[in-house]
């Protein structure tokens, strides 16, 4: 029925959509632990960026030595700010493509590269993995959400 809204119940009754939560589950709670993952290596690195995340080594000089940066504190960093780049756009355009009315196989193929793609990322950037295997893993998930945003709009073009 077109300009009804649909009701929750109708929505976790969709095969697709139950599918589109359980994989922006985990890419989301990926993207959460990272910001565990940088924590860590700021503790045990003893690299922090805030003043007031260092007084408890002390006062003046003794505690201005812990503010300052770290390859590995900077990689995790930088993993994670990845993740807001890619996972919050395919959250947003994989929650549109599974309301458009794709396949379950599709949307499963599309849902299950972009989580392992970003998976894979993850570890490339934090073991490090040798290139090309990051910037792989990248643009698969890219590609993944390209594909998902091309989809919703050739399924709803209204131009």
């Amino acid at each position: 029925r077109r300009g009804e809204m649909a009701k929750s119940t109708q929505l976790i009754d969709n095969e697709v959509f139950r599918a589109f939560a359980t994989y922006a589950a985990i890419v989301l709670l990926k993207m959460m632990l990272m910001s565990l993952v940088t924590a860590y290596f700021r503790f045990t690195r003893k690299a922090f960026t805030n003043p007031e995340d260092v007084a408890t080594f002390g006062k003046g000089e003794a505690a201005k030595k812990y503010l300052r940066t770290d390859p590995d504190v900077e990689r995790a960093r930088r993993g994670h700010l990845n993740d807001l780049e890619n996972i919050v756009p395919f959250v947003g355009i994989g929650l549109l493509y599974a309301l458009s009315g794709p396949e379950l196989s599709s949307a499963l193929l599309h849902f299950r590269i972009f989580t392992g793609a970003r998976i894979l990322h993850t570890f490339a950037y934090l073991i490090p993995l040798p290139q090309p295997g990051r910037g792989l893993s990248w643009a698969i998930g890219y590609i993944v959400t390209f594909s998902m945003a091309y989809n919703v709009l050739k399924a709803v073009w209204l131009l």
